[in-house]
């Protein structure tokens, strides 16, 4: 079974369960398990070489019941229509856990982004943005920045969709570049949530952020942002961190700053001087008060969840727990800030970069940032609610509150013609 597969049963049982603590229809249940229109689209190029290669697109949009279509691009290798429908699905829990008026989607090329030249990801860019243009729009689907993509990558799309409908049209896309109407704050928007709903837990059980060590698996751009905010911000001790490569640690504490230095400079945060040398996945299992899976999904398998020692996880990657080790942390008593609402904050910052380029109006970084600590702390309040008021966990507290919000929109439209 792929990666994919995996990753979309899990997606799927976590809806079944919330369906069954709600007492959902079954009709309503079977609605939202399947995803309103999947687009599947072959993306031909020239290479630089001047060879035509073939990639395959995916475009997958879940529920609109809320509002427009909302969902992140990635290019990676192993993209499959399982793994973007998983991805889709969460984005529309997503949006109704933080009370945007959007519905989930997912895009992705299955290419190795790495192996192809600038000009050559430019022609995959407009070539999948031409071959989707009738499915997405302002008002039908914004896609946005993911896995190896970047506001380059939305330039492009912007550029790619505005060309071919004749308009100037930035609110097609968010992520953008600021020169091209992108929202300031938007760079570590994921980060900063993440940080915010750790943030209002530990404020919950009575503790300062100030001091607690915190590990981090993953030192992209949400993981470097969220240790650089902890640090700066909060006053937080970052021991570990990891990459692809390895990880390092200091139970002194890591300077983010010196440690992304020393990766721009290496190409890897292995070997950053003073720090003793870890395997990628032993970061996870390293002693903290704070844990932060920042890499691709399935890093917390049940073997994996057996051995962590931290007191809460505050999950910065999209499905970073297996349901199997899902159970063993419940078992286990460590408490999980689930990716539907911690890094909900990429999205919240999508929607308003998305309201500024409908108003043709520009924000201040602290607007943005007080709007989105507004989203957050209110998301992070119902989902607690809901997980006292059914004694579950906050993952399902977060899934009932956002499953019974799409029924609800469900049941009120009904089903026409």
């Amino acid at each position: 079974m792929s990666s994919g597969a995996v990753f979309l049963n899990t997606a799927l049982l976590m809806l079944k369960e919330a369906a069954e603590y709600l007492n959902l229809d079954p009709g309503l249940h079977e609605i939202l398990k399947r995803p309103k229109r999947t687009v599947i689209v072959s993306v031909p190029i020239k290479t630089d070489k001047g060879e035509t290669k073939v990639f395959t697109g995916i475009r997958v949009q879940h529920s609109n019941a809320r509002g427009p279509y909302k969902g992140g691009v990635r290019y990676y290798p192993s993209v499959d229509v399982e793994e973007v429908t998983a991805l889709a699905m969460l984005m529309t829990w997503k949006c109704a856990v933080v009370d945007l008026p959007y519905g989930g989607a997912k895009g992705g090329v299955a290419c190795d982004p790495k192996s192809l030249s600038k000009s050559e990801l430019e022609r995959v860019t407009r070539r999948y943005t031409s071959m989707i243009y009738d499915v997405i729009g302002p008002y039908i689907d914004i896609p946005g920045p993911d896995v190896y993509t970047d506001a380059q990558t939305m330039a492009w799309m912007v550029d790619t969709y505005s060309m071919l409908r004749g308009v100037f049209t930035p609110e097609v896309a968010t992520g953008k570049p600021i020169s091209l109407y992108g929202s300031l704050g938007r760079l570590d928007a994921t980060s900063r949530g993440v940080v915010i709903t750790a943030r209002e837990f530990f404020k919950s059980v009575g503790k300062p952020l100030k001091d607690a060590k915190v590990a981090i698996q993953g030192f992209g751009n949400v993981g470097y942002n969220a240790a650089k905010i902890l640090h700066d911000e909060y006053g937080a001790k970052i021991i570990a961190v990891s990459d692809s490569k390895g990880g390092i640690y200091n139970s002194e504490g890591l300077n983010p700053h010196k440690v992304i230095e020393h990766k721009n400079k290496t190409g890897s945060v292995v070997g950053f001087p003073g720090s003793k040398p870890l395997a990628a996945d032993e970061v996870l299992t390293v002693k903290c008060d704070l844990l932060i899976p920042a890499a691709l999904e399935n890093a917390i398998n049940k073997q994996v969840a057996e051995r962590i020692d931290a007191a809460v996880i505050a999950e910065g990657a999209n499905g970073p727990t297996t349901p199997d080790g899902d159970k063993v942390l419940q078992e286990r008593k460590i408490a999980v800030v689930p990716d539907i609402l911690s890094n909900a904050g990429g999205v919240t910052v999508s929607y308003l970069e998305w309201v500024q380029n409908l108003k043709r109006e520009t924000w201040t970084i602290e607007e943005v940032h007080s709007k989105l600590e507004a989203k957050m702390v209110r998301g992070f309040k119902d989902v607690n609610e809901r997980a006292k008021k059914y004694e579950v966990p906050m993952r399902q507290g977060a899934m009932i509150l956002a499953v019974e919000k799409v029924a609800e929109a469900i049941n009120y439209q009904g089903i026409w013609p």
